[in-house]
């Protein structure tokens, strides 16, 4: 177990694996090969990664959130500087795809993570 993964649970803190993309269990190996691709396995302590899956989870987590606060930001340019249509149509893609991608990051380390705990938890007792 790494330094900084919680005294007795077996786990890594949240908000780093969330956060930053690390390890469910050791916090320090990264936890995706890709932009939202998670890794087979930890390169640093060997955690089989294959079984966690975080389904449609962060996908709705990007819907959601990222959707409606893009609706609103849309709604609050439109009425307080009035741009043409075009400017719509070039910022709001600009902005939202890469939020929704960061969203749909966070979402999936975090699924993950707490996946690997409620296992943990599960098989220990």
């Amino acid at each position: 177990m790494a330094a900084g993964a919680a005294p007795g649970s077996g786990a890594a803190p949240l908000a780093p694996v969330a956060l930053l993309g690390r390890c469910p269990r050791c916090g320090s190996g990264p936890l995706f090969s890709g932009v939202l691709a998670v890794r087979e396995a930890c390169p640093a302590c060997g955690l089989d990664l294959r079984a966690h899956d975080s389904g449609d989870g962060p996908a709705m987590a990007g819907i959601f959130i990222v959707g409606a606060l893009a609706v609103i930001a849309a709604l609050v340019v439109d009425v307080r500087y009035e741009p043409p249509l075009w400017a719509h149509a070039l910022l709001w893609p600009a902005l939202v795809l890469p939020v929704s991608l960061l969203v749909m990051r966070l979402a999936k380390a975090l699924l993950v993570a707490l996946q690997y705990r409620h296992r943990l938890r599960g098989t220990a007792g």
